[in-house]
């Protein structure tokens, strides 16, 4: 398709007005307390600012109808090039002697995604009984909002759109939804249930929560002198900027993988043409870093640099994934949404609660409440919640944490396709089946580790 200078300009304009609002959203988040409390990204606060103020609300902002098609495209044109990131300079070296641990704390993040699944296609199925009119992958969007994040939405936009699901952008909507719920819910309940363990003694390394420092809760760092590095520069810009190299790096495996997807179209490769590009994209990235690592050049490659440029590509489509956000769609579902979130957010407490207290040998409560922040928000959340929990850093759960998120982040990633191929093909009923049958095989990993004593 041809895109003319005008269409470029366009876009830019579009991507203009997104940026505005990121840094209102920052200047929001530094402001105000309650949204310091909640620890809600500028780019969430951005967002629903820019959806008030838009054609939906108010309309003090006439943004153009094409715009707003653009916005809600984005999240799912976005996710490619950062789930293709994921392996690049990927290393699983970082918990020496502790493999039985990082092993528990998987299978119990993986319990936890299934009990999700269970949980919101179970209320599917429940509300159907009840004369709801559904469409076939509600459900979903608990596990993708609640464990993935408000950037896990254009994931799953992309694998709706992948297998021909009509319903892909209402799908997005609802689970920017259930992210925001449970950002907010378990940085919450999290503070709660902390607060609860330092009373009962379960926590080993504070009497009280340690207070939050205040640059976390403002969103930046005002002393120079503790500003941390963004990077190593790998390569001299006097051949190419470093972040150019990284890019570039991403964005050609990006489109060696829409090859490699419109080939298997175009000559009907089964399975292999109903998936999604992403999934070509991180598999030919873990080869190109295999490649790169068996080769010596793994130098060239530096993980806070691979994580900025992500990082930037996911607020954006955050903030486009909420400015565009169809309200009138979306509360539609509000009746099965609010009874989702409630169950939802008890079972995914109380399976890591009570699986944790009973199986990890070390510092329980410490890995349980990372896993709560991630199960419940994002990564970031887990690290947060741990922090407040072990100010000091003295507990060995946050090499354990980090490492079993890796770990399940790419099994999950490679599930994903037969899940939106599941709910296509087969339905709800299935898929609640088939979550079941997830939340099983992890429920029996888990009793055969939790059954491994220390040595």
């Amino acid at each position: 398709m041809h895109m003319s200078g005008g269409d470029l300009t366009g876009l830019l304009q579009s991507m203009t007005l997104l940026s505005l609002f990121l840094i209102i959203g920052m200047v929001l988040r530094a402001k105000i307390k309650i949204f310091q409390n909640t620890f809600l990204p500028a780019s969430v606060i951005g967002g629903f600012l820019l959806l008030i103020l838009g054609p939906q609300v108010l309309n003090v902002i006439p943004i153009p109808e094409s715009w707003s098609v653009t916005y809600a495209a984005m999240p799912g044109v976005l996710i490619v090039p950062v789930v293709a990131a994921v392996p690049l300079g990927l290393s699983l070296k970082e918990n020496d002697g502790r493999t039985l641990e990082v092993a528990k704390c998987f299978w119990i993040m993986l319990l936890a995604t299934g009990v999700q699944l269970a949980v919101g296609f179970g209320v599917h199925l429940g509300a159907a009984l009840f004369g709801a009119d559904l469409y076939d992958g509600f459900g979903w969007e608990l596990n993708m909002g609640f464990a993935g994040g408000h950037g896990s939405a254009g994931t799953l936009a992309n694998l709706l759109e992948a297998v021909g699901a009509d319903y892909w952008e209402t799908a997005q909507g609802v689970a920017i939804t259930m992210a925001t719920i449970g950002l907010v819910g378990g940085i919450l309940i999290g503070m709660f249930l902390i607060n609860v363990a330092a009373r009962k003694g379960y926590t080993h390394f504070l009497d009280k929560p340690g207070a939050i420092p205040a640059d976390i809760r403002i969103g930046y760092e005002k002393d120079p002198a503790k500003q941390k590095s963004a990077g190593r520069e790998t390569t001299h810009s006097s051949s190419i900027d470093v972040l150019a190299f990284h890019l570039a790096l991403i964005l050609v495996v990006c489109g060696v993988s829409y090859m490699i997807l419109n080939a298997c179209k175009t000559y009907k490769i089964p399975i292999l043409s109903s998936l999604s590009v992403w999934a070509f994209a991180m598999a030919i990235m873990f080869i190109v870093w295999y490649i790169m690592c068996k080769t010596g050049m793994d130098y060239l490659v530096d993980g806070k640099i691979k994580g900025r440029i992500t990082g930037t590509m996911t607020e954006y489509a955050v903030i486009a994934a909420v400015s565009s956000l169809n309200l009138k769609t979306v509360s539609a579902y509000l009746a099965p949404m609010l009874v989702m979130a409630v169950i939802g957010m008890i079972a995914t407490w109380a399976i890591l609660w009570y699986i944790s207290k009973w199986t990890l040998k070390d510092d329980w409560f410490e890995h349980m409440i990372a896993m709560f922040g991630m199960n419940t928000g994002v990564f970031l959340t887990g690290i947060l919640l741990l922090r407040i929990a072990d100010p000091d850093s003295k507990s060995c759960a946050l090499a354990d944490y980090s490492l079993a998120y890796t770990i399940c982040g790419l099994v999950t990633f490679a599930l994903m396709p037969t899940y939106a191929q599941v709910i296509s093909a087969q339905g709800p009923v299935i898929m609640f089946l088939y979550a079941l049958g997830i939340s099983a095989v992890s429920l029996v990993a888990v009793i055969l580790t939790g059954k491994l004593k220390k040595e």
